[in-house]
């Protein structure tokens, strides 16, 4: 009898045991569902805060923050990498290296915390540079950081999005910023870069009767009346703004010639016949004729449009 009981209670404990250790498996696989739910696609990286679970050994149980390198430190096997990793592959990472010490271990990781992201944006933007940004940030959010957008002519540019893997994806700001179309608003990454093209500068000669003669920069897809706002229209420069002469030199060796009334150009309201400028064109603006066309008088008046298009440029 003694026996059978031996038997009985044996078999008691055995299916202690593995309901105990049934438990312990639904548990985590209850625990990593709940994290796929919410943070399977996430991406960790430095400032993190990540609670790792190692079930049955509370010793190894802990929460701990992802250094700028990636790196977390744990008990028995040191620093493990996890930046750049899933939480479920961080989990498997860590498994890997407890194996060593620790016989069967079940891992599981969540993130606590998200730590503040690290984007650079360059380009034409007022102050690039390296920015600390909130968790859930967006492509906005980074042009914000460093100050809005650069001096543009006509549209905006596409900007590009690029990651730590190199590849890099295309956001239209002018369907983003002009247009509010959110679905542009691509969201950043840790380690981001975030690349707006500036508008490439050329240079004209305007020559003639301007407050400033000379060489004039602008930016390519310039029209010759912000050429004229730049070399400055004021009342005593005495231009004659209805026969601008245009000398273009061409690529192929070709000499072209523009005879532009720019007051009338402007005056009809269409800007695609103000003249886009090329870079080496020489502009010369002829002195008034008094009583003409032109003069003083519509100088004076067409002033205050140059002026506004040198404001907002």
């Amino acid at each position: 009898m003694t026996m059978e009981f031996d038997k009985h209670l044996s078999k008691k404990l055995a299916n202690g045991v593995a309901f105990a250790l049934a438990a312990i498996l639904v548990f985590a696989g209850m625990a990593g569902a709940a994290r796929a739910d919410s943070s399977a696609g996430y991406i960790i990286h430095g400032s993190d805060q990540l609670n790792v679970v190692v079930y049955g050994d509370a010793s190894l149980t802990q929460t701990v923050t992802v250094l700028p390198n990636g790196d977390i430190s744990m008990p028995l096997v040191g620093p493990v990498h996890v930046g750049g990793l899933t939480p479920d592959q961080a989990a498997q990472k860590i498994t890997r290296s407890l194996q060593k010490f620790v016989k069967h271990p079940v891992v599981t990781v969540s993130v606590t915390q998200e730590g503040q992201l690290t984007v650079l944006v360059l380009g034409n933007v007022k102050t690039p540079g390296k920015y600390q940004l909130p968790p859930n940030s967006h492509v906005t959010d980074a042009i914000a950081a460093a100050g809005g957008i650069g001096p543009t002519d006509g549209p905006y540019p596409d900007a590009r999005v690029g990651g730590s893997t190199g590849a890099a994806t295309t956001v239209s700001l002018q369907k983003l910023l002009h247009d509010g179309d959110t679905s542009q608003n691509l969201a950043v990454q840790d380690s981001s870069i975030v690349y707006i093209p500036s508008p490439t500068v050329i240079t004209v000669e305007v020559l003639g009767n301007v407050d400033h003669p000379g060489e004039i920069q602008l930016y390519e897809g310039d029209r010759l009346s912000m050429a004229i706002a730049k070399a400055g229209n004021g009342p005593n420069a005495s231009s004659d703004l209805n026969h601008i002469h245009v000398t273009r030199n061409s690529a192929n060796g070709q000499v072209q010639n523009f005879d532009v009334n720019l007051y009338e150009k402007l005056q009809q309201g269409d800007l695609s016949k103000d003249l886009v400028m090329q870079k080496g064109d020489v502009v010369y603006v002829p002195q008034s004729k008094k009583g003409s066309a032109g003069s003083l008088t519509a100088g004076a008046t067409l002033l205050y449009t140059l002026r506004l298009l040198l404001l907002h440029h």
